[in-house]
């Protein structure tokens, strides 16, 4: 396939339904930017040659030109030493560069031509590219997101699949088992019977204790109320 119908596919290619189109978007995406890079690295090259081409014309067609200006001299010279004869040669000499110049400057005007189209090329290509990377760039970003969002999905599925629930209620169970084992090593002893009258025996000491106290303090109250009344 040549460079330029290469170049023609490639600008005319709808990126975006390729990509619709196709079962690895990511791949081809990639595959169309080593395309385009590659063809834009021929575009340059052809595109260098051609000025490189139209330099060595130009150069050429100074020396034609120089031709031309020294025939037209010597015809002069010769007219004025009447000679026409040689004044004739000379005239005819020069026709034949000025003959070379008109074809040289054609070609100079196509590659001029050319060399416009392939810079042209070379432009719109290069935007072609930078759309490619662009959506390359889109594509990688929606891809890992994606894959962030599988992921996420997958996490959560897992916690709530039953195995997941059976490990948690395994760690209840275990938590439970470990509370009833402490327990068991320092139980809290219920009140038993004895305690119960042992406690209520503690009851009647005090409240004979606090009668005792209130007798004697009624005695003495009583016993200073009657000396009082004799004095």
């Amino acid at each position: 396939m040549g460079i330029f119908t290469r170049f023609r596919d490639i600008v005319s290619a709808n990126i975006n339904a390729m990509l619709d189109g196709a079962e690895d978007p990511e791949k081809m995406i990639k595959l169309m930017i080593r395309e385009m890079e590659d063809t834009l690295i021929e575009l340059k090259s052809a595109c260098a040659a051609a000025i490189a081409s139209r330099k060595k014309l130009e150069r050429r067609l100074a020396g034609l030109e120089d031709r031309e200006r020294l025939w037209e001299e010597r015809a002069g010279l010769a007219v004025e030493r009447g000679r026409d004869g040689l004044a004739r040669e000379a005239l005819m000499e020069k026709r034949r560069y000025s003959e070379a110049l008109d074809a040289l400057r054609d070609e100079l005007a196509e590659h001029g031509q050319i060399i416009d189209q392939y810079q042209s090329d070379i432009e719109e290509l290069e935007k072609k590219l930078h759309h490619a990377k662009e959506k390359k760039r889109v594509l990688a970003e929606r891809h890992r997101q994606a894959v962030g969002r599988k992921r996420a999905q997958s996490d959560i599925r897992r916690a709530d699949s039953v195995e997941a629930m059976s490990r948690f209620e395994a760690l209840e169970n275990r938590i439970e088992r470990m509370e009833a084992e402490a327990d068991l090593v320092n139980p809290r002893r219920a009140p038993d019977l004895d305690d119960d009258f042992a406690s209520l025996s503690h009851d009647e000491d005090i409240e004979r204790e606090l009668a005792r106290l209130k007798a004697e303090k009624s005695g003495k109250k009583t016993g200073a109320t009657d000396a009082g009344a004799t004095e």
